[in-house]
């Protein structure tokens, strides 16, 4: 299945310099519209590079060569301000509330396919919010994040495997 994308660029970036050596997973607490208006007000100051809603819709926010303002705070790889090396990719909704929908996941491992071999990624270069910020952020859920990372696992290290 192919799900529909939309595209509403967020003023919330840097144009050029994103390195994207892995993905941010986060979850945007509000639903996929309210998160699109917040992330097209300057005066937010955040962007993910896409949302997607629990029908699976996915939203493009910024570009992938472009940096979004997604992380904050925040180390992986032993190297800090993930903003420039991690494209950040955002659930509508609150994981701690409510589970991913099937379509939210199916989604999100399609958006990754699309980038997987070109950016020669593999399960190591993927985390969510709480493990870059720690005590600071909290998404995902961790059973969420358990779910969403044997997911990922499943679809690409197969792949990967002779």
């Amino acid at each position: 299945m192919s799900y529909p994308e939309i595209e509403r660029l967020s003023p919330n970036r840097e144009i050029g310099g994103q390195e994207a050596l892995g993905v941010l997973f986060h979850h945007s607490e509000e639903t996929f519209e309210a998160t699109i208006a917040l992330m097209t007000k300057p005066e937010s100051r955040v962007s993910y590079h896409c949302l997607i809603d629990l029908d699976g819709t996915r939203c493009t926010l910024v570009k992938d060569g472009d940096i979004a303002w997604h992380a904050g705070v925040s180390s992986f790889l032993g190297r800090t301000g993930c903003n420039a090396f991690l494209l950040g990719l955002s659930f509508a909704g609150d994981t701690r509330k409510m589970p991913l929908s099937s379509d939210q996941i199916a989604s999100a491992l399609e958006w990754l396919s699309l980038r997987w071999t070109f950016r020669g990624w593999d399960v190591s270069r993927m985390v969510d919010h709480r493990q870059v910020a720690p005590g600071r952020k909290f998404d995902l859920d961790l059973v969420q994040w358990a779910v969403l990372s044997q997911a990922i696992a499943q679809r690409f290290e197969a792949k990967s495997t002779p």
